[in-house]
């Protein structure tokens, strides 16, 4: 038998890539894979610290990476995320729109500016991110635009009124844009997560035993790591996926599949 060959298959070489939401969790898995597959990464995030780290622990394996502070519930903010990548790199590829909050509470004990805000990170978030990258993914012929949906965007939940509404929001307007844009050659497409062993998730689990009801609620009893829906990630934005465009996949242990 002859040597194993080291040749990695760079499935994202020569592409420009922006993940909002890469200070931590889903987001940071994803540009850290997007970056290990070649592709020059533009970490936006809020959180300036969180975002640093992952820039450093990209450029640290040797791959390319830059930080924009970016919240994007302000238009301004995601217009000059997209503009800086451009300045930087030169057009723009791909999108992961991955930032997002979760709020647990049903509609008669939800205050209306929890509402407004869950909805402004998680939905309208998305909608501007999409709004600022469109134009520059049009000139460059083309994109993949990827958004964070969840499995709440496809089936319902209790007490979760503002997140649920985020989130089935965030599924139809992928389908929506994926029309929208299919003859520019822009893909737009979500991702689904089960649960994910993330900050966010950490949050609200307190002990082992509310860890393993969260579990049990997944046929494969298990949460999921950030770096198995990254790899979702992946596909979509490689042209491996280059017929797929108005999907939402779930990533979720068989969640939704009864």
């Amino acid at each position: 038998m002859g040597k194993k060959s080291h040749y990695k298959i760079m499935r994202l070489k020569d592409k420009v890539a922006i993940t909002t939401g890469a200070a931590s969790g889903i987001g940071k898995a994803t540009a850290i894979l997007f970056a290990e597959h070649g592709a020059e990464v533009v970490v936006a995030d809020i959180d300036e610290s969180g975002a640093n780290q992952t820039v450093a622990d990209i450029r640290d394996a040797g791959n390319e990476a830059t930080y924009v502070q970016t919240d994007v519930t302000i238009s301004g903010n995601t217009e000059r995320m997209v503009q800086e990548t451009v300045s930087r790199y030169g057009k723009l590829d791909i999108l992961l729109s991955s930032a997002g909050i979760a709020m647990r509470l049903p509609v008669g004990d939800l205050p209306e500016a929890d509402w407004h805000r869950c909805l402004d990170v998680n939905l309208t978030g998305v909608y501007l991110c999409a709004k600022a990258a469109i134009p520059a993914m049009q000139r460059n012929g083309g994109g993949s635009i990827i958004n964070l949906s969840s499995i709440y965007g496809i089936v319902g939940a209790d007490v979760r009124a503002a997140y649920v509404a985020s989130k089935g929001g965030v599924t139809n307007l992928t389908r929506g844009m994926a029309l929208d844009y299919a003859e520019d050659n822009i893909r737009v497409n979500c991702i689904c997560p089960g649960f994910v062993e993330t900050p966010l998730v950490a949050g609200v689990i307190k002990t082992p035993e509310e860890y393993q009801v969260l579990a049990d609620k997944h046929p494969m009893r298990r949460l999921a790591q950030p770096e198995e829906i990254a790899y979702g990630a992946l596909y979509l934005a490689s042209d491996e996926s280059a017929f797929v465009t108005g999907i939402a996949l779930p990533i979720d242990g068989g969640y939704t599949a009864g």
